[in-house]
């Protein structure tokens, strides 16, 4: 089983690169818990997508870390990678976005993978649901979202954006993107649209469950991209959008996996201090070994 790791981001509320920040009692990186946890569910190939300069450090950081048996890919987001025949002369300040960050593994993925940001922490019972969805035998169109409940995915420190779950029994009708919600003194509220929710909304973190189907879609969505927007320069191929068209042509089906695991985040740098402490906990707790990997 492969888990994908998009970490190509450039971190513009945090401040820097949050995805190489040391967060874990002896200076791990977030998504190096992420690894971990998927390896303890059975995954046994991780591909990191990040950003050009970052390719030869991170192969070497994670090589020195990982277990034997694991297999390690680490490629380059790239504004020059296009479909055959596509073509785009202007510039960029910022990738292509989540689906084109999915897409760079297409030629080292062939089989069902898990994707998945890598400046989020997920928890461990994420992994072992996401496992046992893939090891169950279903077809190439059976997709899966791990949801959180809303409430438990807020931050202190200012509004965020979250895709709002509608469902049928347990399979994904949409996926609602609301971009500005926020808990103030006790009611949740998205100043964007002015909903109000519960808090028990399951949401959508960017934790999908996916079958290499997916990498013909995201080409055939980018070269319609490339062709058709007004403004390239400026916008995004964004994968839960992808996937949500996948779903309304019936080339996929998506089950809603509940996670029943914690969840956070380092949106804004003041969310850094409390993502310390509970990666500090959870290590003080025995989930985590300290350091996280043998260093022998």
């Amino acid at each position: 089983m492969t888990l994908l790791l998009m970490a190509a981001g450039k971190g513009s509320r945090y401040g820097k690169l949050k995805q190489f920040d040391d967060l874990g009692p002896k200076g791990e990186f977030l998504m190096e818990f992420s690894i971990y946890d998927a390896i303890s569910n059975g995954f046994d190939h991780i591909v990191v997508i990040t950003q050009r300069d970052n390719v030869e450090f991170l192969r070497e950081y994670l090589s020195r870390r990982l277990p034997s048996h694991v297999s390690l890919d680490v490629l380059a987001q790239e504004l020059t990678d296009l479909p055959a025949g596509s073509q785009f002369a202007g510039e960029r300040p910022k990738p292509w976005g989540t689906a084109h960050a999915v897409w760079t593994a297409r030629n080292v993925i062939a089989n069902p993978f898990v994707a998945i940001n890598a400046d989020d922490y997920y928890g461990q019972e994420a992994y072992a649901r996401a496992a046992a969805f893939m090891q169950d035998g279903r077809g190439r169109d059976a997709f899966g979202l791990v949801a959180y409940t809303l409430k438990d995915t807020l931050s202190p420190h200012g509004s965020v954006s979250r895709g709002v779950c509608s469902r049928e029994g347990s399979s994904l009708v949409s996926v609602d993107e609301r971009i500005e919600i926020e808990d103030r003194e006790g009611r949740i509220r998205d100043a964007d649209s002015g909903l109000t929710f519960t808090g028990e909304e399951l949401v959508s973190m960017n934790f999908w469950v996916c079958q290499p189907s997916l990498f013909p879609k995201i080409e055939s969505d980018f070269r319609e991209f490339l062709s058709t927007a007004e403004d390239p320069a400026k916008g995004e191929i964004y994968l839960p959008f992808v996937i949500q068209d996948m779903l309304r042509t019936g080339s996929a089906n998506v089950e809603v996996i509940p996670s029943e695991s914690q969840w956070f985040g380092v949106t804004y740098a003041a969310d850094k201090d409390l993502a310390v402490q509970a990666l500090q906990d959870l290590s003080t707790e025995g989930k985590y070994p300290s350091p996280l990997w043998d260093p022998s």
